[in-house]
């Protein structure tokens, strides 16, 4: 790190777990954001501002009026941009020495076949299954970590998949896929802005812990926010051995 670097990161080295030593692990980090929406908006900007020196930036969708309640990745004057380049011109304002890649698509398995075993770690901030069962099977398939996060109306959640380990569940583990699952979307049902920060926040820290090694990830934790009353509560879970994504490790 230069002279520079020591200063802007200094917080974070101040910090005996993090250090120079977990600080330029960030730097050297490559990390994968699907959704460039309401939880990346707060996910992507404080993995940046910590300096996460490479940050694949992928979304398929536009940037419209009623985004903008909720997703500060993006502005006024940038409707009608791809999100995802709205998103890479905000984390260069952020921090300039972060390469930021945007991918304008929707990752199918094929794609993702490409980027996933280049990254290091994958942050789901989506809003559909499909999706989230995909990136789930690219990082059972090359073992790595997935930290997921999804809110709704008052209720938010977020959970670590360290798929490094062979004692850690999948996300197919939790959710099981064609289940019939009912699938509910902020545009129909609604979202209280500060939630997605709050959870889009939380995915980041535990993205940093696991890129750092640093604390204990929420690895079969999932952490569940009632905006509401403000009440946190955690609900464990165990590896499916018969879990038709990971049961073969």
């Amino acid at each position: 790190m230069n002279d520079a670097q020591l200063l802007r990161y200094a917080r974070h080295i101040l910090l005996d777990e993090v250090g120079i030593e977990g600080q330029q692990r960030l730097l050297e980090a490559r990390v994968l954001i699907v959704g460039a929406g309401g939880l990346g908006s707060p996910a992507a900007s404080y993995l940046a501002a910590s300096g996460v020196g490479h940050i694949i930036l992928a979304d398929d969708d536009e940037v419209e009026l009623s985004n903008l309640q909720r997703q500060l990745l993006h502005t006024t004057a940038r409707l009608g941009w791809p999100k995802a380049e709205s998103g890479r011109h905000m984390l260069a304002e952020i921090n300039p020495e972060v390469q930021v890649r945007a991918e304008v698509a929707r990752l199918d398995a094929a794609r993702l076949e490409q980027i996933v075993p280049a990254v290091d770690l994958v942050l789901d901030c989506t809003d559909n299954f499909a999706t989230r069962h995909a990136l789930n099977r690219a990082c059972v398939a090359h073992r790595k970590p997935l930290v997921s996060g999804a809110a709704i109306r008052y209720a938010g959640q977020v959970s670590v998949y360290d798929l490094r380990s062979d004692a850690s569940p999948c996300y197919h583990c939790l959710f099981p896929e064609n289940e019939g699952a009912r699938e509910i979307s902020c545009a129909t049902t609604g979202v209280l802005a500060p939630l997605v920060g709050i959870i889009g926040s939380t995915q980041a820290a535990e993205a940093i812990k696991v890129l750092t090694g640093v604390g204990e990830p929420l690895v079969g934790r999932l952490l569940c926010l009632d905006a509401l009353s403000m009440r946190w509560h955690e609900i464990a879970y165990q590896r499916d051995p018969g879990c038709a994504v990971c049961g073969h490790r």
